[in-house]
């Protein structure tokens, strides 16, 4: 099915995307990626701006509590991930598969079938096998570097905020288009990360962080992502669930990364919990 394809290419280049953002971080600070990155990624759409317009003000009023949404996601996203390996990031975003089955069922009143419920029950092990402590490595966790802990609650909060987003971005596309949604999206984004700005009084090296060539990769990434994933949410037969799991299929490109860009340790393990979890996807999709 096409909405599944275009998931996929969605999971991949957010793969992708993690390990940019991770780049970016070298040279520049969150902040500074951030507001860059959104505003790069909101003028690239801006010719688009033709099919954006029409939309009725009380969904505009829904775009921008998403956009409220996704802000606090990557401000917490961000940190997250400069601060810890992009290999343990990555597994860790996998728990976003539970906040999305829930609220695809409590909310929208999708029903699990029974390869699905297998298939979660393989992800939720592939994730709590990160928890578990082996003796002969009694200073990491799962054989994983240890990370102080309000890192790892960060990240978790921002994969429930990101899933929160994917059941808005699914009730949305019942009434706007894509181009509509990314548009009104991108621009209450833009606009809420300038008023932080302003308000903190953050310090951006604008000559600098123009010049962070990680960061205009990130946008075209993004935006293409998105317009992939906003279309798959706008076909009837698409469901959160199942595009959830299919999401995921990005946590084998951080944990390569981990190994052959940044170097990182303990990979096999990241692998074993990965796979499990891809196991449980293919169980829930097939």
């Amino acid at each position: 099915m096409l909405w599944i394809a275009l998931v996929l290419v969605y999971g991949i280049l957010k793969g992708v995307r993690e390990v940019v953002k991770k780049k970016s971080l070298e040279k520049s600070t969150v902040m500074e990626v951030l507001i860059v990155y959104t505003l790069l990624a909101f003028l690239m759409v801006v010719p688009d701006y033709k099919n954006a317009m029409g939309v009725e003000p009380k969904f505009l009023v829904f775009i921008a509590f998403k956009s409220f949404v996704i802000f606090v996601a990557w401000i917490c996203s961000f940190k997250a991930i400069n601060r810890m390996p992009i290999s343990l990031y990555g597994v860790l975003d996998l728990s976003r598969v539970l906040f999305s089955t829930l609220l695809g069922t409590a909310v929208l009143g999708e029903v699990l079938s029974g390869p699905q419920i297998i298939g979660l029950v393989f992800v939720s092990a592939g994730l709590l096998m990160l928890k578990r402590r082996k003796k002969e490595n009694k200073g990491n966790i799962g054989g994983i570097e240890r990370v102080e802990a309000k890192y790892v609650l960060i990240a978790i909060f921002s994969c429930m905020l990101n899933a929160f987003s994917g059941m808005l971005d699914k009730i949305l596309m019942k009434t706007v288009n894509s181009s509509q949604l990314q548009f009104w999206y991108m621009l209450f984004l833009v606009l809420m990360y300038v008023v932080y700005i302003a308000v903190t009084r953050t310090k951006i090296r604008w000559n600098m962080v123009f010049k962070n060539q990680w960061i205009w990769l990130l946008s075209i990434l993004f935006i293409i992502a998105d317009r992939a994933l906003f279309i798959a949410n706008g076909m009837p037969d698409s469901r959160v669930t199942i595009m959830t799991l299919i999401k995921q299929s990005g946590c084998v490109v951080t944990i390569l990364a981990g190994k052959f860009v940044f170097k990182e340790k303990n990979i096999g393990y990241k692998l074993l919990c990965a796979a499990i979890v891809v196991a449980g996807i293919v169980i829930a999709v097939l």
